[in-house]
C-alpha cells in the first residue's frame, strides 16, 4: 500500500467500539501501548484483517468480535485503542 493510500485510511478510521452491532470493519491500526498490542496480535487481530462487531454485554463491557472465523471478547479499554475503516 502506498503512502497516500495509508494515510487515507488512518483519516477515516475510528475505534472499535464506535461500531454498531453487526458492523464489518477492517483494522487499520492501534493506539495502544507496544505489550497490550502484542497481545492482541498473537490473538489474530492485525491490521487489514476483517472484523465484525457481533454485540455489547448488557452493561456495554466486554464486547464480542468475530475475526479470522473464531469469536473473541475484548474489554472496552483495549477495543478503544484498535482503529478500524468501516467496510
Amino acid at each position: 500500500m502506498n503512502r497516500s493510500a495509508a494515510s487515507s485510511l488512518s483519516k477515516n478510521s475510528v475505534s472499535l467500539v464506535a461500531l454498531a452491532s453487526r458492523q464489518i470493519a477492517r483494522i487499520t491500526g492501534f493506539d495502544l501501548p507496544p505489550e497490550r498490542r502484542a497481545r492482541l496480535l498473537e490473538m489474530g487481530l492485525t491490521t487489514g484483517a476483517e472484523i465484525q462487531l457481533i454485540r455489547f454485554a448488557p452493561l456495554g463491557d466486554p464486547i464480542e468480535i468475530e475475526v479470522r472465523g473464531y469469536r473473541l471478547s475484548l474489554r472496552k479499554r483495549e477495543a478503544a485503542g484498535i482503529r478500524v475503516a468501516c467496510i
